[in-house]
């Protein structure tokens, strides 16, 4: 979608694009904000961007984090869009998805999409390199062809042997995201001049802000895809490494690292989004109106109020837990079920059935003690970490939610089945 096809839906087709789960809100024309984007309650990218505009000596590094569909993809786009940080930073924001395969990540594979992103950004944009930075880029280039060659023992296609840097830079991340072979070669030669690359990148950072007059910002996105293990290899070993590009970053990371003792790596430069609070951990029936009214524009700037009963869309609301991506999961459904039924409006029955739906998936993948563990929590409301804990938290078959301290309950949908 495009920024102007941000329209409210006066029909069920339209409102079944509306809320297409993966959907990440754009900034509108010259930063405008997004007509879909509701500010949540105590929103912590505020504090993000506070971080950001503060005095540094270096370019700052953060770790963003929050459960699978709180909105973290849409809150890095609309801080990408804030009027102060774009005077202060030359920001770009890309998925890691786009430069390499996510299942097997590794934090060359992420320092090499940082230089070739940073490069092919500003060329798109028009931005001019020094031509001793272009030799350079091209010595280095070289040398990685050269050690390609040798590893293939020659069998290099054309592009790696005779083609301009920009075309390298384009085709590298196609090739680390695509050919498991050339990951590993490519892997093997960043890591004998690890600092080789990260001067590379440094470089490129400083032309671009000799040029501009301002710091680059990248935000990374979707790095909190890869599991624990991936994520401890890149953030708690390799910390370091991935604090050296002189250019400001904000990572998005697993929310189980924020659950695993390696979390204290990265516990100085992290924020959470957590969900939106509807109720209080002592009172499960008291509703919290801040919230609800916080989903019920989620859904009114998306549809009209006429497609929609007003307690069809408290349930609705109630049974999203607080997660953004879990209310537009359930409409989505519900309004599946009342085009079936050729109904002009969403009714409690419609969204019943979703939450049904939504019920059945767990009940076929939680176990035993799942049940077990989640109806401790369903009556303690306590935060005890467990290796069993992580994965059904990140099922969001477990919620977390702050206020004065962190909480958590059970996913809304699963109290009938518990």
């Amino acid at each position: 979608m495009n920024s102007f096809d941000y329209l409210k839906a006066t029909d069920f087709d339209r409102a079944w694009m509306n809320f297409e789960l993966d959907l990440p809100l754009k900034p509108g024309p010259n930063g405008k904000t997004n007509p879909f984007y509701i500010n949540r309650p105590g929103n912590p990218i505020n504090e993000l961007i506070d971080a950001l505009l503060a005095p540094f000596y270096r370019p700052p590094k953060f770790f963003f984090s929050g459960h699978r569909g709180c909105g973290k993809s849409t809150e890095l786009l609309h801080l990408l869009s804030n009027a102060d940080i774009q005077k202060k930073y030359w920001p770009i924001n890309f998925s890691i998805r786009e430069e390499t395969d996510i299942i097997d990540l590794d934090y060359r594979d992420v320092l090499l999409a940082i230089g070739s992103r940073l490069f092919r950004e500003y060329r798109k944009k028009g931005g001019e390199l020094p031509d001793q930075l272009l030799k350079e880029l091209n010595g280095w280039k070289g040398k990685v062809e050269k050690q390609i060659s040798t590893i293939l023992d020659g069998r290099v296609s054309e592009y790696e042997l005779g083609a301009s840097i920009d075309a390298f830079f384009a085709h590298a991340g196609l090739k680390m995201k695509l050919e498991p072979a050339t990951r590993v070669e490519l892997r093997q030669i960043v890591e004998t001049d690890i600092t080789g690359l990260i001067a590379i990148i440094n470089h490129i950072a400083a032309a671009i802000y000799n040029q501009e007059r301002r710091i680059p910002l990248i935000l990374i996105d979707d790095m909190d895809k890869p599991d624990l293990d991936r994520a401890r290899a890149i953030f708690h070993d390799r910390r370091e490494i991935m604090m050296q590009p002189n250019c400001a970053i904000v990572y998005t990371v697993s929310s189980a690292l924020f659950y695993s003792k390696e979390f204290d790596a990265i516990r100085d430069q992290a924020l959470f989004l957590p969900n939106i609070n509807l109720r209080t951990a002592t009172d499960a029936e008291q509703q919290l109106k801040e919230g609800y009214r916080t989903l019920e524009k989620f859904v009114g700037v998306r549809m009209s109020p006429a497609l929609i009963h007003a307690s069809a869309l408290e349930e609705a609301i109630t049974y999203s837990g607080g997660v953004f991506r879990e209310l537009a999961r359930i409409i989505r459904t519900s309004i599946g079920r009342a085009r079936r039924r050729k109904a002009a409006q969403l009714e409690i029955e419609d969204v019943e059935w979703a939450v049904t739906e939504i019920r059945n998936e767990y009940r076929r993948i939680l176990d035993k003690e799942d049940i077990k563990l989640l109806k401790k929590i369903m009556e303690s409301k306590r935060l005890e970490f467990s290796d069993r804990l992580r994965p059904l938290m990140q099922l969001l078959a477990i919620l977390e939610y702050r206020d004065q301290e962190n909480w958590c309950d059970v996913h809304p949908v699963l109290r009938k089945m518990l």
